[in-house]
């Protein structure tokens, strides 16, 4: 799996947790919390009839239940189009992000969680699925401000992970056949991760 690096921005966004929100005051049963999903992000319809969009659908589902100590707050996805990057030698390419953050929101103001997070998701990426290379991944620390936090404004600001990803073809069934593998690895490595963090102390856990 290529993994393209940490890269620093400076865009402040607002966490809405519009998922996980809808989940838990709603209340809205399991199969209603997926249709919502699937009727929510219209980046992703017009792309429905290939297998990476349900596998996308259910690493939201995944990332935003019970099971996950992580949720997503913002997703985007481009489509097939040309491709922009000299170093891949396909026609064509899609791109998209997948923000990422602690559940428990006190946590993404920890600057020692966040360094966890960034790293051991970077490690897990580029340990999964290593001879694939019409996929990658790149990591993006955002600033956020998170105004469900108690106390004045300088203790509410945190940041949160952007995971972009981008996957290559030649045509658009191998573009979103590659995009399917994307995130079959990244549901992976988050599963690791969430696993690891529940079971670990990430502030002290080795960066190795």
């Amino acid at each position: 799996m290529t993994e393209l690096g940490e890269v620093f921005g400076d865009l402040a966004v607002e966490a809405l947790r519009f998922l996980n929100q809808l989940l838990k005051f709603a209340r809205l049963p399991v199969k209603d919390f997926r249709a919502l999903i699937r009727s929510s992000l219209e980046d992703m319809q017009e792309w429905s009839a290939y297998p990476a969009t349900e596998t996308f659908y259910r690493l939201l589902e995944w990332l935003n239940g019970s099971e996950s100590v992580f949720e997503s707050n913002d997703c985007a996805f481009s489509g097939a189009t040309a491709n922009t990057s000299a170093q891949f030698s396909k026609r064509l390419q899609c791109s998209g992000r997948l923000m990422i953050l602690y559940r428990d929101l006190a946590l993404n103001t920890s600057p020692e969680q966040i360094h966890w997070l960034t790293n051991a998701a970077a490690h897990a990426l580029r340990r999964t699925d290593q001879a694939f290379e019409w996929g990658a991944i790149g990591a993006t620390i955002m600033p956020v401000r998170f105004t469900t936090l108690p106390g004045p404004p300088e203790l509410q600001r945190g940041q949160q992970l952007m995971l972009s990803f981008w996957a290559w073809g030649e045509d658009a069934l191998e573009v979103m056949t590659n995009l399917d593998r994307t995130f079959r690895n990244v549901t992976v490595a988050l599963r690791t991760l969430s696993d690891e963090f529940r079971h670990s102390s990430p502030a002290t856990t080795s960066d190795d």
